[in-house]
């Protein structure tokens, strides 16, 4: 592979855009085909030099793409949207080097941050819309929508406490109240006094939760297949109830076994968005903290009472926001016949159906996003 590209882009990195938590990070920049280099940052300062050893990241592209994206400021992120460049391993650091090479300098460029324990990334300026991943997921599951919203508003997508990049607390609660009180402390952190919500499946439930115990910070609700609490009998409830979260603190079963598994479960999980979504996935649950905080997240999902004087469904006929609910036909988590229940409760909610399982964002982006674009602005 031609360096002379790859210097040009090493030498466009931002610190500012994206600052690599590690002393030493390391990019793989390599060639479909054949051939690699590695742009190592240290200390805030990044270089070119030969692959070698383990990267914390993998960038792979043609070699036309690589030479458009030397010469192109905005090259990388567009191939990247354009699925002409791959990301692996961690997403984190491969988009957020992507971005810190963009060149940009305008308000409202990719950033990477951090405030209030709890690793984001932002795009676009106006009215404020923070964006709210599911269970295992991160925030860069959601970089699509901020794509799409970015032009008319700012959007912001974090990691929730447990996940990704964020702090991982061992004996927290993971509970919806737990996440949208770290919410709201990150709204503090970043002086934003109201902003839209929009949650994907989990996301969705804290986005609920948020705009239920505080109504007076959320503007909107987008919520993208939301979890919510089961009507049906929880026959485990009990037993759950006496185990402990932080058993997963322990890796009980081998690393290629927990791979394996992941990877039949999901469909299409060899390549594009399923495949980089099972990478985020494994590189926080295959640490010890990261494995308790998702099976307390997963504990509190399936525990969260849905009646009684604290009880989900009752509590949900006094939401205040506007709200929007998107479902997806096909969706095997939150079935579709749960919008039955949630129009008897928030006889005012708007709703779409599409044709999709249980990540709108990803699976239907274009109709996700314009109904979500229509229903904020």
């Amino acid at each position: 592979m031609a360096s002379e590209p790859l210097q040009r882009l090493v030498a466009r990195y931002d610190p500012q855009v994206f600052d690599a938590t590690q002393r030493v990070t390391r990019i793989r920049l390599a060639t479909a085909g054949g051939g690699a280099a590695d742009a190592v940052i240290v200390d805030g300062v990044a270089g070119l030099e030969e692959a070698d050893g383990e990267p914390d990241a993998v960038l792979t592209a043609d070699a036309e793409t690589w030479r458009r994206i030397g010469a192109d400021l905005r090259g990388g992120m567009d191939a990247f949207n354009r699925s002409r460049l791959s990301v692996r391993t961690n997403l984190h650091v491969g988009v957020g080097f992507l971005a810190a090479t963009s060149g940009a300098t305008t308000p409202g460029r990719l950033e990477f941050k951090r405030a209030a324990g709890l690793s984001y990334l932002q795009a676009g300026v106006g009215e404020p819309v923070v964006m709210i991943h599911g269970l295992g997921a991160t925030k860069v599951s959601l970089l699509p929508t901020v794509a799409a919203l970015s032009p008319r508003l700012r959007a912001v997508s974090l990691d929730l406490p447990g996940h990704g990049d964020s702090d991982k607390p061992v004996g927290a609660a993971y509970d919806a109240r737990f996440f949208a009180d770290s919410v709201i402390e990150f709204l503090d952190a970043l002086n934003i006094d109201r902003a839209h919500i929009v949650g994907n499946s989990l996301g969705g439930r804290v986005a609920l939760e948020l705009g239920l115990r505080h109504a007076d910070r959320a503007r909107r609700l987008g919520l993208l297949a939301p979890s919510l609490a089961w009507r049906r009998d929880r026959p485990w409830a009990p037993l759950l109830r006496l185990l402990r979260p932080e058993v997963g603190l322990l890796q009980l079963a081998p690393r290629p076994v927990v791979e394996g598994i992941v990877r039949r479960v999901i469909p299409g999980a060899q390549d594009g968005w399923a495949a980089a979504g099972v990478d985020e996935f494994l590189r926080v649950y295959l640490t010890p903290r990261g494995r308790a905080a998702f099976y307390a997240a997963a504990r509190q999902i399936y525990l969260d009472a849905p009646e009684g004087d604290d009880g989900f469904w009752p509590r949900l006929k006094t939401l205040e926001p506007d709200a929007l609910f998107v479902w997806g036909r096909r969706d095997q988590l939150v079935p579709l016949a749960f919008a039955r229940h949630v129009s008897e409760a928030v006889p005012g909610a708007r709703h779409v159906e599409l044709d999709c399982g249980h990540v709108p964002q990803l699976e239907r982006p274009r109709e996700t996003h314009l109904a979500v674009l229509k229903f904020l602005t």
